[in-house]
């Protein structure tokens, strides 16, 4: 890919056979190109990773490498190309004359070139480790930046604002540090090229007064001869720019090519896709074995299976850190499992194509994020193409999902604009703006993770009535802890150690004194009852209090 964008480019650049006449002007321009076409092609890139690349991928150096590293590489190879071209274009000539006026003189002079290539070569391998050092670092105060930022209500809350100061001070220190050692290196590097082109006057003016002396030359030659090599040491401070400026690109460059040039380890557009009579819903998972990328050497399911009907509803319960939500990330195929299978009507979801199949899934997840950008557009992204989704449409659902009502309550309805992560809008309003966004998506297969957990009893009850609409007809599979969540399921699985324990409906499972499940809804009975005596308790105080007064 990285080819095809330079050959793209360089088959238009015509007016690079007239060297001596190149403006900066086109290099500019097609520059910016290059730049464009570079973010865009890693930007698509970026998308295509599966979600393991994330998982061990920080956010702040992708963001970094799409934004610097981008604008540095092109700069590098087109305006900085340029330069380069004229001052070898003026070094090619002034050489050649240098030849034609003197050839003995021509070579004597330019006997101070084969050192000056070795000192750039050993100079730009090491500025090319040093500018990829650079970019690395920035990338962490990026990253740094970017997670602090965009969690500042934590950072905040703790008060952790001088030391997440103190520690971005402490990144940037290291940059500088960096950069000094850059600077001594060009400073380095431009002083031995200044030097060799002062040499090459001081040689010609020696050896050119020998042989004048001698009677080889005439001082017309000279003159000219001196202008000639005056021209070649002012080309080749040109040329050491260049050379310096390309290194640097070229350092910045190493990782935007590994990341364009990688290929997804999951299949990104590929696979089967099933008719509207054949894909009804129906999933089973068989002897599922399973343990995240990043931590190969711990295990979340080792001979899982669960079979779902299609349009049943089936609750997962189980104490937190079993792998519940782990489910719902395998039949989005955000990961494969390491053995065992998925299947989809009877079809492994390795044959289905990816993209079609995430379609045609619904997910509403305990804490929903939404874009920055309006109620209407978030909406809007539960479908197939937002830019078709008509005002109306995103009305209805929103008035079965039980947000219209709020919405309309805002001074710009559905236009407001929610803030990064729907910060501006309570957890009750995220979860039914959620909820409407699947409904748009008229799914096939809903996944409900702890849709109602963080909710207050008002709220949970508005959710709840939504989510009952949204269930209607769907192959549903909710995970969950309230009993007023599942209560009404088909079937209930209680999920530990890695599999299924219990199985069956929620009468059956209750009625069983040794049950996991009986068990677990004690529990859950306990502290609700438990919260309910304290409240009772501080209610009464209260009323002591006020008597009192």
């Amino acid at each position: 890919m990285c080819q095809d964008i330079w050959r793209s480019e360089i088959k238009s650049w015509h007016w690079l056979r007239k060297p001596l006449g190149i403006s900066s002007f086109p290099f500019q321009i097609k520059g910016q190109r290059i730049v464009k076409r570079l973010r865009t092609a890693m930007f698509s890139s970026i998308l295509k990773q599966e979600t393991a690349f994330f998982d061990k991928t920080r956010t702040g150096e992708l963001i970094n490498r799409l934004s610097s590293d981008t604008a540095l590489l092109g700069r590098s190879l087109t305006e900085n190309l340029s330069d380069g071209l004229r001052a070898g274009a003026q070094a090619s000539v002034g050489v050649g004359m240098m030849f034609f006026v003197s050839p003995s003189l021509a070579a004597f002079v330019l006997s101070v070139v084969p050192p000056l290539a070795i000192l750039a070569v050993i100079y730009g391998r090491y500025l090319r480790k040093l500018t990829k050092m650079t970019q690395d670092s920035l990338a962490e105060a990026t990253q740094l930046a970017e997670e602090r930022i965009g969690n500042i209500r934590t950072v905040r809350a703790f008060g952790q604002e001088m030391a997440e100061m103190e520690k971005y001070t402490n990144k940037v220190d290291y940059v500088l540090q960096l950069a000094k050692k850059e600077a001594l290196a060009r400073a380095g590097f431009f002083g031995a090229t200044g030097l060799s082109g002062n040499l090459i006057v001081l040689s010609v003016l020696y050896k050119g007064g020998l042989l004048m002396g001698n009677a080889y030359m005439t001082v017309g030659e000279l003159s000219s001869f001196l202008m000639y090599a005056f021209w070649v040491g002012i080309s080749i401070g040109g040329l050491s720019s260049f050379y310096s400026e390309l290194m640097k690109g070229l350092g910045a460059g190493g990782r935007l090519w590994e990341l364009i040039e990688r290929k997804p380890q999951l299949p990104f557009n590929e696979g089967i896709t099933l008719g509207k009579d054949t894909f009804r819903g129906a999933l089973e998972f068989k002897d599922i074995e399973f343990a995240y990328p990043t931590r190969p050497e711990t295990s979340i399911f080792k001979d899982f299976s669960l079979s779902i009907p299609a349009g049943s509803v089936m609750a997962l319960v189980g104490s937190s850190g079993t792998g519940k939500s782990t489910i719902v990330s395998l039949l989005l195929r955000l990961y494969d499992p390491i053995a065992g299978t998925i299947t989809v009507d009877g079809f492994d979801i390795r044959q289905l194509n990816p993209l079609w199949f995430r379609a045609k899934i619904g997910t509403v997840s305990q804490e929903p994020i939404l874009f920055s950008c309006s109620i209407a557009e978030n909406i809007a992204y539960g479908a197939e193409d937002p830019s078709t989704v008509t005002a109306e449409e995103i009305q209805k659902v929103a008035e079965i999902a039980n947000a219209a009502h709020f919405i309309r309550d805002f001074p710009k309805g559905f236009d407001t604009v929610v803030g990064e992560k729907g910060i501006l809008l309570s957890g009750g309003q995220k979860q039914r703006i959620a909820i409407a966004r699947a409904l748009l998506k008229n799914p096939k297969i809903l996944l409900l993770d702890e849709a109602t957990s963080a909710l207050d009893a008002e709220n949970e009850y508005l959710v709840q009535e939504a989510l009952d609409r949204l269930m209607e007809g769907r192959t549903v599979l909710i995970i969950a802890h309230r009993l007023s969540t599942i209560q009404n399921a088909d079937f209930v699985a209680v999920l530990g150690q890695g599999k299924i324990l219990e199985c069956g409906k929620h009468e059956e499972l209750l009625a069983n004194p040794n049950g996991l499940f009986r068990k677990l809804m004690q529990k859950q009975a306990f502290l609700q009852n438990s919260d309910t005596f304290t409240l009772d308790i501080q209610s009464r105080e209260n009323n002591l209090l006020k008597e009192n007064i």
